[in-house]
């Protein structure tokens, strides 16, 4: 490619490190937070760990949900930025803030009411001292709730404007009050899983406050001031029609988890502590490739609304090569630490054993079937094709990542290995199916503004 062609592009590299940087560092920073907040945890004991695990995948539902919509919410206004109809990008911010604010306090009151039946529906027969410290973590993650939706609102709004550092600056002061708080409340309180749920609430208020006093400031394209908003209706479905079908996969996604998870719960506390673990490891040497992930949906997005849609397949082909690297690198520095994590999290040498076993196996497959199973969907949707790839997101999850688990676990003993040979299945269909669609140039027939 010329020198004169790459000149033309809508993103110059520095550009593009300036958005995916930031929101890389976030996504890092986020899950080994989570991780050193699951050591402290693992700490208090195997009840303890077990149920901040059973909880957190409900936790996780939830969150995701919220997320999807913000992002729905974000391919919106950054269409409009890149049609440069900064009124229009104005009035989706404000109705993105009052449609996921009020779905959030909605779910919040839901939760909290039925909580104990909540919890037994879902975990049903694990042990008494697993459930009642289920129920107390529960309680407060469920109160954070709008407080998160608040914040993955105001975020996306900003990256949607390739503003990454701000939010990235705000999720490093939160977790860090986190862990600050976390090892106040376990060890010199010890209020154990309770002190634990209440440093994460602190600081999830923390976010959403900062966040949206941040919003109100002129220097940056998009201001939301007033917080009594009006609805405009037919701005919300909008919005809701490129967010409802992505949280509806990611969604589907933690649900399936959540099915896995009450599969993996008849094995045993060993085995519940190992997989905890592993997911978690799992989680971080996948956070670099979901950050370029979502700082590709700006891009992508802010292409399409110029209509330019020969550069959103370009940075989506550029991108996925980063994306790769980015896997290959991380998988193999997880990889190096997952010794030195379970002993520092006090894990019982079975469920030690079993999480590096399983951990080897992800280290050799993710970096083979990952990033096309992932990667280029996100582009797929910030161009509005969010349809598809619900559709063949959950079809794919459902026959492999849940009915194959559940066989290989109940019927032919695999144990917790069983949830990866699934996983592993999931990612490799997925990654035939994306890879074909985005050849086929299907979705860069859709118009979302």
């Amino acid at each position: 490619m010329t020198e004169k062609v790459k000149q033309q592009h809508m993103f110059s590299n520095k550009m593009i490190a300036g958005i995916l940087i930031p929101v890389v560092l976030e996504q890092l920073l986020n899950s080994i937070m989570g991780t050193a907040d699951t050591m402290m945890v693992s700490n208090i004991g195997s009840a303890a760990i077990s149920a901040v695990s059973l909880v957190d995948s409900i936790n996780i539902l939830v969150i995701q949900a919220f997320s999807a919509l913000a992002a729905g919410g974000a391919i919106v206004c950054s269409q409009y930025i890149g049609q440069q109809n900064k009124k229009m990008a104005n009035e989706s911010a404000r109705q993105v803030l009052f449609i996921i604010t009020a779905i959030s306090i909605a779910v919040s009151v839901l939760c909290l009411g039925f909580k104990k039946p909540l919890l037994r529906l879902i975990f049903g027969s694990v042990e008494a001292d697993v459930m009642r410290a289920s129920e107390t973590y529960f309680f407060y993650t469920a109160i954070s709730f709008p407080f998160i939706a608040a914040y993955d609102s105001a975020a996306s709004i900003f990256r949607a404007q390739e503003n990454t550092k701000g939010p990235m600056l705000i999720s490093m002061i939160s977790n860090a009050m986190n862990i600050v708080g976390n090892a106040i409340m376990i060890w010199i309180f010890h209020m154990g899983v309770a002190g634990a749920a209440i440093s994460t609430l602190v600081s999830r208020i923390f976010c959403a406050v900062v966040v949206l006093i941040q919003l109100r400031k002129d220097r940056q394209p998009i201001v939301v001031r007033a917080y009594l908003i009006r609805p405009d209706w037919a701005m919300i479905r909008r919005i809701l029609g490129i967010g409802i079908p992505s949280g509806v996969e990611n969604s589907m996604f933690q649900l399936g988890k959540l099915a896995i998870q009450s599969t993996v719960s008849t094995l045993g506390t060993t085995a519940i502590a190992a997989q905890a673990m592993t997911n978690i490891l799992e989680n971080l040497n996948g956070m670099a490739a979901i950050g370029i992930g979502v700082g590709l949906m700006t891009i992508v997005g802010q292409c399409m609304g110029a209509d330019r849609k020969d550069e959103a397949v370009y940075y989506i082909k550029k991108l996925s090569v980063i994306a790769e690297v980015a896997i290959i690198v991380s998988c193999l520095l997880v990889f190096a630490l997952t010794g030195p994590v379970t002993v520092l999290g006090g894990m019982e040498p079975a469920s030690a054993k079993m999480c590096f076993h399983m951990v080897i196996w992800i280290t050799i497959v993710k970096p083979i079937v990952w990033t096309l199973a992932f990667i280029p969907a996100y582009g797929l949707r910030a161009a509005g094709d969010v349809k598809f790839s619900m559709a063949a997101s959950c079809i794919t999850m459902w026959l492999c990542r849940f009915c194959l688990c559940v066989i290989l676990i109940r019927f032919l003993g695999f144990g917790t290995m069983g949830v990866w040979i699934g996983m592993f299945a999931d990612w490799t269909v997925r990654a035939v199916i994306f890879t074909w669609r985005f050849h086929s140039r299907r979705w860069l027939r859709y118009k979302v503004i």
